[in-house]
Protein backbone atom coordinates (compact mmCIF):
# COMPACT_ATOMS: atom_id res chain seq x y z
CA UNK A 1 0.00 0.00 0.00
CA UNK A 2 1.40 3.43 -0.96
CA UNK A 3 2.10 6.17 1.55
CA UNK A 4 -0.62 8.45 0.18
CA UNK A 5 -3.21 5.69 0.61
CA UNK A 6 -2.20 5.31 4.24
CA UNK A 7 -2.68 8.98 5.17
CA UNK A 8 -6.01 9.91 6.76
CA UNK A 9 -6.31 12.94 4.47
CA UNK A 10 -6.31 10.68 1.40
CA UNK A 11 -9.71 9.24 2.29
CA UNK A 12 -11.21 12.67 1.69
CA UNK A 13 -9.33 13.32 -1.55
CA UNK A 14 -11.60 14.88 -4.19
CA UNK A 15 -10.14 14.07 -7.64
CA UNK A 16 -12.08 16.93 -9.25
CA UNK A 17 -10.63 19.42 -6.80
CA UNK A 18 -7.18 17.94 -7.35
CA UNK A 19 -7.40 18.37 -11.12
CA UNK A 20 -8.87 21.85 -10.72
CA UNK A 21 -5.81 22.77 -8.69
CA UNK A 22 -3.48 21.19 -11.27
CA UNK A 23 -5.05 23.25 -14.06
CA UNK A 24 -4.87 26.35 -11.88
CA UNK A 25 -1.17 25.63 -11.37
CA UNK A 26 -0.69 25.26 -15.13
CA UNK A 27 -2.35 28.64 -15.58
CA UNK A 28 0.03 30.15 -13.04
CA UNK A 29 3.05 28.65 -14.75
CA UNK A 30 1.85 30.33 -17.93
CA UNK A 31 1.44 33.59 -16.03
CA UNK A 32 4.92 33.28 -14.59
CA UNK A 33 6.42 32.72 -18.02
CA UNK A 34 4.36 35.57 -19.41
CA UNK A 35 5.98 37.91 -16.88
CA UNK A 36 9.27 37.38 -18.66
CA UNK A 37 7.56 37.73 -22.03
CA UNK A 38 6.07 41.08 -21.01
CA UNK A 39 9.58 42.29 -20.17
CA UNK A 40 10.70 40.93 -23.55
CA UNK A 41 7.87 42.65 -25.41
CA UNK A 42 8.57 45.93 -23.66
CA UNK A 43 12.30 45.73 -24.39
CA UNK A 44 11.83 44.81 -28.05
CA UNK A 45 9.15 47.42 -28.68
CA UNK A 46 6.45 44.88 -29.51
CA UNK A 47 3.71 46.59 -27.49
CA UNK A 48 4.58 50.03 -28.84
CA UNK A 49 4.50 48.75 -32.39
CA UNK A 50 1.14 47.05 -31.91
CA UNK A 51 -0.29 50.19 -30.31
CA UNK A 52 0.95 52.34 -33.17
CA UNK A 53 0.06 50.14 -36.15
CA UNK A 54 -3.06 48.23 -35.11
CA UNK A 55 -3.84 44.70 -36.38
CA UNK A 56 -0.50 43.09 -37.23
CA UNK A 57 0.89 39.80 -38.48
CA UNK A 58 3.96 38.24 -36.85
CA UNK A 59 6.02 39.01 -39.95
CA UNK A 60 4.98 42.66 -39.85
CA UNK A 61 5.76 42.94 -36.15
CA UNK A 62 9.18 41.40 -36.67
CA UNK A 63 9.97 43.69 -39.59
CA UNK A 64 8.85 46.84 -37.74
CA UNK A 65 10.87 46.00 -34.64
CA UNK A 66 13.93 44.53 -36.36
CA UNK A 67 13.51 41.13 -34.70
CA UNK A 68 13.43 37.50 -35.80
CA UNK A 69 9.94 36.47 -37.05
CA UNK A 70 9.77 33.15 -35.21
CA UNK A 71 10.14 34.92 -31.86
CA UNK A 72 7.47 37.45 -32.80
CA UNK A 73 5.09 34.63 -33.78
CA UNK A 74 5.47 32.65 -30.56
CA UNK A 75 5.36 35.79 -28.44
CA UNK A 76 2.13 36.93 -30.08
CA UNK A 77 0.53 33.51 -29.61
CA UNK A 78 1.34 33.54 -25.91
CA UNK A 79 -0.04 37.07 -25.60
CA UNK A 80 -3.22 35.97 -27.34
CA UNK A 81 -3.60 32.91 -25.10
CA UNK A 82 -3.36 35.22 -22.08
CA UNK A 83 -5.80 37.79 -23.52
CA UNK A 84 -3.16 40.51 -23.67
CA UNK A 85 -3.82 40.74 -27.41
CA UNK A 86 -6.69 39.48 -29.54
CA UNK A 87 -6.30 37.17 -32.53
CA UNK A 88 -8.38 37.10 -35.71
CA UNK A 89 -8.07 33.63 -37.31
CA UNK A 90 -9.57 34.90 -40.57
CA UNK A 91 -6.83 37.48 -41.15
CA UNK A 92 -4.03 35.99 -39.02
CA UNK A 93 -3.62 39.38 -37.35
CA UNK A 94 -3.12 40.27 -33.71
CA UNK A 95 -4.48 43.43 -32.06
CA UNK A 96 -3.54 45.18 -28.84
CA UNK A 97 -6.85 46.45 -27.38
CA UNK A 98 -6.90 50.14 -26.37
CA UNK A 99 -7.04 49.37 -22.64
CA UNK A 100 -4.01 47.10 -22.87
CA UNK A 101 -2.28 49.71 -25.03
CA UNK A 102 -2.59 52.27 -22.23
CA UNK A 103 -1.41 49.81 -19.58
CA UNK A 104 1.56 48.62 -21.62
CA UNK A 105 2.72 51.78 -23.44
CA UNK A 106 1.51 55.00 -21.78
CA UNK A 107 4.27 55.94 -19.35
CA UNK A 108 2.19 58.81 -17.91
CA UNK A 109 -0.79 56.63 -17.02
CA UNK A 110 -1.16 55.42 -13.40
CA UNK A 111 -2.15 52.10 -14.97
CA UNK A 112 1.25 51.70 -16.67
CA UNK A 113 2.47 48.16 -15.93
CA UNK A 114 5.84 47.29 -17.54
CA UNK A 115 7.74 48.49 -14.49
CA UNK A 116 5.76 46.13 -12.26
CA UNK A 117 6.62 43.21 -14.53
CA UNK A 118 10.27 44.30 -14.71
CA UNK A 119 10.51 44.41 -10.91
CA UNK A 120 8.91 40.98 -10.62
CA UNK A 121 11.20 39.59 -13.31
CA UNK A 122 14.25 40.97 -11.53
CA UNK A 123 13.04 39.57 -8.21
CA UNK A 124 12.60 36.11 -9.69
CA UNK A 125 16.06 36.25 -11.24
CA UNK A 126 17.51 36.70 -7.76
CA UNK A 127 15.23 34.14 -6.10
CA UNK A 128 18.02 31.58 -5.75
CA UNK A 129 19.93 34.06 -3.62
CA UNK A 130 16.91 34.56 -1.37
CA UNK A 131 16.62 30.78 -0.98
CA UNK A 132 20.16 30.71 0.40
CA UNK A 133 19.50 33.71 2.63
CA UNK A 134 16.44 31.97 4.08
CA UNK A 135 18.44 28.82 4.73
CA UNK A 136 21.25 30.71 6.41
CA UNK A 137 19.14 33.23 8.31
CA UNK A 138 20.69 36.12 6.38
CA UNK A 139 19.31 39.23 4.78
CA UNK A 140 19.83 40.42 1.21
CA UNK A 141 20.36 44.13 0.65
CA UNK A 142 18.45 46.23 -1.83
CA UNK A 143 21.63 47.27 -3.56
CA UNK A 144 22.62 43.64 -4.09
CA UNK A 145 19.73 43.01 -6.48
CA UNK A 146 20.05 43.24 -10.24
CA UNK A 147 19.20 46.42 -12.12
CA UNK A 148 15.74 45.25 -13.21
CA UNK A 149 14.62 45.52 -9.58
CA UNK A 150 15.84 49.11 -9.20
CA UNK A 151 14.74 50.40 -12.59
CA UNK A 152 11.48 48.48 -12.55
CA UNK A 153 10.47 49.86 -9.16
CA UNK A 154 10.80 53.44 -10.34
CA UNK A 155 8.96 52.68 -13.58
CA UNK A 156 6.12 51.16 -11.57
CA UNK A 157 5.86 53.73 -8.77
CA UNK A 158 6.50 56.92 -10.73
CA UNK A 159 3.20 56.95 -12.71
CA UNK A 160 1.25 56.65 -9.47
CA UNK A 161 3.26 59.50 -7.98
CA UNK A 162 2.66 61.61 -11.11
CA UNK A 163 -1.08 60.98 -10.89
CA UNK A 164 -1.51 61.36 -7.12
CA UNK A 165 1.34 63.04 -5.26
CA UNK A 166 0.75 66.71 -6.10
CA UNK A 167 -2.92 66.45 -7.04
CA UNK A 168 -4.24 64.27 -4.21
CA UNK A 169 -1.83 63.09 -1.55
CA UNK A 170 -0.21 66.37 -0.52
CA UNK A 171 -3.55 68.25 -0.57
CA UNK A 172 -4.95 65.56 1.76
CA UNK A 173 -2.46 66.68 4.44
CA UNK A 174 -3.59 69.52 6.67
CA UNK A 175 -1.89 72.82 5.78
CA UNK A 176 1.02 71.26 3.89
CA UNK A 177 0.41 72.64 0.38
CA UNK A 178 0.34 76.32 1.49
CA UNK A 179 3.65 75.82 3.29
CA UNK A 180 5.19 74.25 0.20
CA UNK A 181 3.90 77.09 -1.95
CA UNK A 182 5.38 79.66 0.43
CA UNK A 183 8.72 77.86 0.72
CA UNK A 184 9.31 74.85 2.92
CA UNK A 185 12.21 72.52 3.67
CA UNK A 186 11.52 68.91 2.74
CA UNK A 187 13.35 65.63 3.33
CA UNK A 188 12.46 62.69 1.08
CA UNK A 189 13.90 59.65 2.84
CA UNK A 190 14.46 56.43 0.88
CA UNK A 191 14.11 58.42 -2.35
CA UNK A 192 15.54 55.83 -4.73
CA UNK A 193 16.01 57.41 -8.15
CA UNK A 194 14.44 60.63 -6.89
CA UNK A 195 11.16 60.53 -8.81
CA UNK A 196 9.07 61.71 -5.84
CA UNK A 197 11.61 64.37 -4.82
CA UNK A 198 11.81 65.82 -8.30
CA UNK A 199 8.04 65.86 -8.79
CA UNK A 200 7.60 67.87 -5.59
CA UNK A 201 10.42 70.23 -6.52
CA UNK A 202 8.87 70.90 -9.91
CA UNK A 203 5.49 71.64 -8.33
CA UNK A 204 6.79 73.88 -5.54
CA UNK A 205 9.66 76.04 -6.82
CA UNK A 206 9.96 78.07 -3.59
CA UNK A 207 10.73 75.01 -1.49
CA UNK A 208 14.03 73.17 -1.06
CA UNK A 209 14.45 69.41 -0.96
CA UNK A 210 16.96 66.84 0.17
CA UNK A 211 16.61 63.22 -0.85
CA UNK A 212 18.45 60.39 0.85
CA UNK A 213 18.91 56.70 0.16
CA UNK A 214 21.42 54.16 1.40
CA UNK A 215 21.92 52.78 -2.14
CA UNK A 216 24.63 54.91 -3.73
CA UNK A 217 23.78 53.83 -7.27
CA UNK A 218 20.24 55.16 -6.90
CA UNK A 219 21.53 58.47 -5.54
CA UNK A 220 23.82 58.91 -8.55
CA UNK A 221 20.84 58.39 -10.84
CA UNK A 222 18.73 60.80 -8.77
CA UNK A 223 21.31 63.57 -9.06
CA UNK A 224 21.44 63.16 -12.82
CA UNK A 225 17.64 63.15 -13.07
CA UNK A 226 17.38 66.34 -11.00
CA UNK A 227 19.82 68.16 -13.28
CA UNK A 228 17.94 66.98 -16.36
CA UNK A 229 14.67 68.20 -14.82
CA UNK A 230 16.13 71.64 -14.12
CA UNK A 231 15.72 71.48 -10.33
CA UNK A 232 19.30 70.74 -9.35
CA UNK A 233 19.61 74.15 -7.68
CA UNK A 234 16.86 73.32 -5.17
CA UNK A 235 17.32 69.59 -4.74
CA UNK A 236 20.26 67.77 -3.19
CA UNK A 237 20.74 64.04 -2.76
CA UNK A 238 22.83 62.23 -0.19
CA UNK A 239 23.81 58.61 0.28
CA UNK A 240 22.84 57.86 3.83
CA UNK A 241 20.49 55.92 6.04
CA UNK A 242 17.27 57.51 7.30
CA UNK A 243 18.69 57.96 10.79
CA UNK A 244 21.48 60.17 9.48
CA UNK A 245 19.31 62.85 7.84
CA UNK A 246 19.40 66.01 9.94
CA UNK A 247 17.78 69.46 9.83
CA UNK A 248 14.59 71.29 10.80
CA UNK A 249 12.13 70.06 8.19
CA UNK A 250 8.61 71.28 7.52
CA UNK A 251 7.79 68.06 5.70
CA UNK A 252 9.35 64.61 5.71
CA UNK A 253 8.25 61.98 3.20
CA UNK A 254 8.88 58.24 2.95
CA UNK A 255 7.51 56.57 -0.16
CA UNK A 256 7.05 52.79 -0.10
CA UNK A 257 10.19 52.29 1.96
CA UNK A 258 9.46 52.38 5.70
CA UNK A 259 8.73 48.64 5.76
CA UNK A 260 12.05 47.97 3.95
CA UNK A 261 14.10 49.56 6.72
CA UNK A 262 15.96 47.42 9.21
CA UNK A 263 15.12 49.80 12.04
CA UNK A 264 11.94 51.72 11.13
CA UNK A 265 11.45 52.74 14.76
CA UNK A 266 14.96 54.18 14.88
CA UNK A 267 14.33 56.01 11.60
CA UNK A 268 11.06 57.36 13.00
CA UNK A 269 12.83 58.58 16.13
CA UNK A 270 15.34 60.48 14.00
CA UNK A 271 12.53 62.00 11.98
CA UNK A 272 10.86 63.07 15.24
CA UNK A 273 14.09 64.80 16.30
CA UNK A 274 14.59 66.59 12.99
CA UNK A 275 11.05 67.56 12.02
CA UNK A 276 9.69 70.90 13.22
CA UNK A 277 7.17 70.83 16.04
CA UNK A 278 4.47 71.88 13.59
CA UNK A 279 5.82 69.75 10.76
CA UNK A 280 4.28 66.78 8.96
CA UNK A 281 5.54 63.33 8.06
CA UNK A 282 3.82 61.79 5.05
CA UNK A 283 4.21 58.01 4.91
CA UNK A 284 3.22 56.22 1.71
CA UNK A 285 3.05 52.46 2.14
CA UNK A 286 1.57 49.53 0.20
CA UNK A 287 -2.18 49.14 0.65
CA UNK A 288 -2.82 46.59 3.40
CA UNK A 289 -5.18 45.65 6.17
CA UNK A 290 -4.18 44.83 9.72
CA UNK A 291 -4.86 41.09 9.51
CA UNK A 292 -3.60 38.39 7.17
CA UNK A 293 -7.12 37.61 6.05
CA UNK A 294 -7.57 41.25 5.00
CA UNK A 295 -4.79 40.84 2.46
CA UNK A 296 -5.71 37.52 0.87
CA UNK A 297 -6.55 39.11 -2.47
CA UNK A 298 -4.68 39.74 -5.75
CA UNK A 299 -3.01 42.95 -4.57
CA UNK A 300 -2.03 41.40 -1.25
CA UNK A 301 -0.69 38.34 -2.99
CA UNK A 302 1.59 40.44 -5.19
CA UNK A 303 2.81 42.44 -2.24
CA UNK A 304 3.44 39.33 -0.12
CA UNK A 305 5.47 37.99 -3.04
CA UNK A 306 7.57 41.14 -3.27
CA UNK A 307 7.86 41.18 0.50
CA UNK A 308 9.32 37.66 0.51
CA UNK A 309 11.82 38.30 -2.27
CA UNK A 310 12.68 41.99 -1.78
CA UNK A 311 11.36 43.86 1.24
CA UNK A 312 11.92 41.46 4.12
CA UNK A 313 15.41 40.39 2.94
CA UNK A 314 16.33 44.07 2.65
CA UNK A 315 15.22 44.75 6.22
CA UNK A 316 17.01 41.68 7.56
CA UNK A 317 20.24 42.82 5.89
CA UNK A 318 20.27 46.00 8.02
CA UNK A 319 20.81 46.73 11.69
CA UNK A 320 17.95 45.54 13.93
CA UNK A 321 16.25 43.73 11.01
CA UNK A 322 12.70 44.25 12.21
CA UNK A 323 11.23 42.84 8.98
CA UNK A 324 7.87 44.62 9.01
CA UNK A 325 6.95 43.25 5.60
CA UNK A 326 5.17 45.00 2.76
CA UNK A 327 1.74 44.19 4.22
CA UNK A 328 2.39 45.66 7.66
CA UNK A 329 -0.97 47.48 7.77
CA UNK A 330 -2.05 50.69 9.54
CA UNK A 331 -1.90 49.34 13.10
CA UNK A 332 1.76 48.29 12.84
CA UNK A 333 2.72 51.56 11.12
CA UNK A 334 0.91 53.47 13.87
CA UNK A 335 2.83 51.47 16.47
CA UNK A 336 6.15 52.37 14.82
CA UNK A 337 5.45 56.10 14.80
CA UNK A 338 3.92 56.32 18.27
CA UNK A 339 6.79 54.34 19.74
CA UNK A 340 9.08 56.95 18.20
CA UNK A 341 7.23 59.77 19.96
CA UNK A 342 4.68 61.00 17.43
CA UNK A 343 1.20 61.65 18.78
CA UNK A 344 -0.98 62.16 15.70
CA UNK A 345 -1.61 59.50 13.07
CA UNK A 346 -4.33 59.10 10.46
CA UNK A 347 -4.98 57.62 7.04
CA UNK A 348 -5.13 60.69 4.79
CA UNK A 349 -5.63 59.09 1.36
CA UNK A 350 -5.83 55.73 -0.37
CA UNK A 351 -5.48 54.15 -3.80
CA UNK A 352 -5.89 50.48 -4.75
CA UNK A 353 -2.14 50.09 -4.24
CA UNK A 354 -1.20 52.55 -1.50
CA UNK A 355 -2.19 54.02 1.83
CA UNK A 356 -1.05 57.54 2.71
CA UNK A 357 -0.56 58.30 6.39
CA UNK A 358 -0.33 61.76 7.95
CA UNK A 359 1.87 61.81 11.03
CA UNK A 360 2.49 64.81 13.29
CA UNK A 361 4.49 65.42 16.46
Amino acid sequence: MSTIEQTPASTALDPDKLMAFVFRAVEEVGAGLNGALVVMGDALGYYRSLAEHGPTTPAELAERTGTEPHYAREWLNCQAAGAYVTYDPDTGRYTLPPEQAVAMTDIESPAYLPGLFQTAHGSIRDAHLIVEAARNGDGFGWGEHNGDVHVGCERFFRPAYVANLVNAWLPALEGVVPRLEAGATVADIGCGHGASTILMAQAFPRSTFVGSDYHSGSIETARSRAEDAGVGDRVSFITDEARAVDGGFDLVTTFDCLHDMGDPVGAARNIRRTIKDDGTWMIVEPAAGDHVEDNLNPVGRAYYGFSTLLCTPSSLAQDVGLGLGAQAGPARIRDVVTTAGFTQFRVAAETPFNKVYEVRP
